[in-house]
């Protein structure tokens, strides 16, 4: 399921930027780029985020973005007097030594650098990727209402096709009847009542999709009931929409008449839409 989301956080140490994206994939993949200042969060990452999101190609992105002055370089002053004080103390013994000015800078100790708290910045990353994960899991599922939606209104297409083909099973039965006995009757001979009775049973017997119209209600319960549900749904989906395939190719395989057979590849194309939407389920 595609998503994004994004956010900053201020530290003493600079601007926290956060950045979520997302797109459909089966499974979990997730990719973590960080700065050097928390690289060793990496796992402690990629665990909180399997805990919110089990399936998409996932790219989470954390940046350090010093504030202003945050990295400026310090002199320390105390040092630099020493210095000095040494200098006029040998300058009578070296009078034509000459310190220059970036000589002196290079000096240990001279320039300082603000460091930074590794922890307590850590600690301010945790706080801004949960909040950047909740505005996250809030866009899938606004993202999954709306699929849900979709998928919803096919459902009530394939409900409306079985419940058509269950209305229209009678009829064909009464119109295969009807066909056998014109062409017993255009027989030379008249063939056993009996046997002709036995033959017409099995063959309805193989026509019955009764319990394949059957199959597809309940299906087509539990595919609601699904989609009502808060946890991930979407390997179940997938497994509900394989039952729903064999429904519609048994329905098709026994058809004896357009119309059914009109409505076995109707009903497939409902069920590949629904996979297809159901892909973007997590």
């Amino acid at each position: 399921m595609t998503a994004y989301a994004a956010g900053e956080r201020s530290t003493e140490w600079g601007v926290l930027g956060c950045e979520m994206r997302a797109v459909n994939h089966r499974f979990l993949e997730l990719g973590v780029r960080l700065p050097d200042e928390l690289r060793v969060l990496e796992p402690q990452l990629r665990e909180r985020v399997a805990t919110r999101v089990s399936r998409g190609k996932l790219d989470l992105v954390l940046r350090l973005r010093p504030a202003n002055g945050s990295d400026a370089l310090q002199v320390d002053e105390a040092l630099v007097a020493r210095l000095g004080d040494l200098a006029q103390q040998l300058d009578s013994r070296f009078p034509q030594l000459r310190v220059q000015f970036t000589e002196l800078l290079q000096f240990p100790g001279v320039l300082q650098t603000r460091g930074v708290d590794a922890d307590a910045l850590q600690r301010e990353a945790m706080v801004l990727l949960d909040a950047v994960l909740d505005d996250f899991v809030a866009s899938r599922e606004r993202e999954g209402g709306k699929l849900a939606e979709v998928i919803g209104e096919r459902a009530t297409a394939i409900a409306a096709i079985a419940a058509e083909v269950r209305n229209l099973i009678p009829l064909i039965r009464t119109g295969q009847r009807n066909k056998l006995d014109a062409r017993l009757a255009d027989l030379a001979q008249p063939a056993d009542p009996g046997r002709i009775e036995q033959e017409l049973v099995m063959w309805l017997q193989k026509l019955d999709v009764d319990e394949e119209l059957d199959r597809l209600d309940s299906h087509l319960s539990e595919l609601r009931r699904t989609l009502k549900q808060k946890d991930p749904v979407g390997r179940r989906l997938d497994f509900l929409l394989q039952e729903f395939n064999r429904e519609a190719n048994t329905l098709g395989s026994k058809s004896v008449d357009a119309r059914t057979s009109n409505a076995a590849v109707e009903l497939k194309v409902l069920i590949d839409q629904i996979r297809e939407q159901i892909q973007n389920i997590e």
